[in-house]
């Protein structure tokens, strides 16, 4: 991939000049009907130079919330005064999101195979296919996922907080909690970090679901992110951010004590005390009660929606900030200018 500087960025053996705008297909895979498979790229590039942003969505094929955002992202106006380069990719795990899978079909983790070989498993091609046409040319970063399945997260940024760049993007998204996290071996972000690519992770909502509320603050916080790094111009007038994100240096998941049928009425973002009762496990005719108790203060960043649960399971996800109570006032003030704001941002 030729380097945005020279004047072209090349993907997929195609050149996209400045100023130039195209949608593109990278070729994945042949199914055994002899039906192929492709990847949708759009590129797009300002006539002045700048950063080279990608943003993914769909690694995992479930996670749709990331695919609607892109979608939103693509259709903005303020693009045509784009510095540097966009590079937009709605669906990357294809297979994933036409069986409504996480997975690809053999079973493997597509986050888990980065960078990937051209020789190995489909998992392993079609990462290292991302790796070297979308991630290879760029020099920022945004993976986009949502919560697994039966599990809704609050909107949040996950990132290495001890890389001053990464630190500068997460704060630039605007949401009001930020995890700081190591990437994970194999994912796509940990790929990104090795060349020296400063990647985050925003994580909204729950799988196989939309969610306007994380739709909407994804793609917000996109621009935000691209006016921070010089891709887009300030909005006139703008001030610093009213309500300053936290981040979180830990986390931990409440499991169940117990299998049964999980009652509860706790909300994300929700600030909870040591001792709080969270909800209650009990058998369909509730004769045995298991109370669900939170161990620590922090914020509610992630719930199980299903309330058939077993032993072990991960009900409930919180995360401890040196100011809490911020964070949860934070995220009500979030939700309030989202939907007071119209159904999109302008550029």
């Amino acid at each position: 991939m030729a380097d945005p500087a020279d004047g072209v960025y090349e993907i997929g053996g195609e050149a996209v000049r400045p100023g130039e705008r195209r949608r593109l297909t990278l070729p994945v895979a042949m199914l055994h009907t002899h039906t192929p498979v492709d990847m949708s790229v759009e590129v797009i590039r300002g006539r002045r130079p700048g950063p080279s942003l990608f943003v993914t969505a769909a690694v995992h094929g479930d996670e749709l919330n990331g695919i609607e955002i892109i979608r939103r992202l693509s259709s903005m106006a303020g693009l045509k005064r784009l510095r540097g380069t966009l590079v937009l990719v709605p669906v990357v795990n294809v297979f994933g999101v036409l069986n409504h899978s996480r997975y690809l079909p053999d079973r493997r983790d597509l986050n888990r195979s980065f960078p990937g070989s051209e020789r190995g498993s489909l998992a392993a091609r079609l990462a290292h296919l991302v790796a070297s046409e979308i991630i290879g040319g760029s020099t920022h970063g945004i993976d986009l996922h949502t919560g697994a399945i039966h599990r809704s997260n609050l909107p949040q940024i996950r990132g290495a907080m001890d890389d001053e760049r990464i630190r500068h993007m997460a704060r630039a998204f605007g949401v009001p909690a930020i995890l700081d996290s190591s990437p994970r071996e194999g994912s796509l972000r940990a790929a990104a970090m090795a060349e020296g690519i400063p990647t985050v992770v925003y994580e909204a909502g729950e799988a196989l679901r939309f969610d306007e509320m994380a739709i909407r603050v994804g793609v917000k916080g996109i621009i935000n992110v691209m006016r921070s790094i010089g891709m887009l111009a300030a909005r006139a007038g703008a001030s610093k951010p009213r309500r300053e994100p936290v981040i979180a240096r830990s986390s931990t998941w409440i499991r169940a004590q117990a299998g049964g049928i999980l009652r509860s009425t706790l909300q994300l973002g929700a600030l909870v005390e040591p001792g709080d009762r969270l909800g209650t496990i009990s058998d369909p005719l509730g004769d045995a009660d298991v109370h669900v108790v939170a161990a620590d203060k922090g914020v509610v960043i992630g719930i199980s929606s299903l309330p058939l649960v077993n032993e072990g399971d991960a009900l409930i996800h919180i995360a401890r900030f040196a100011a809490p109570e911020r964070v949860a006032d934070a995220v009500e003030a979030l939700e309030r200018d989202t939907f007071d704001s119209g159904p999109r941002e302008p550029v």
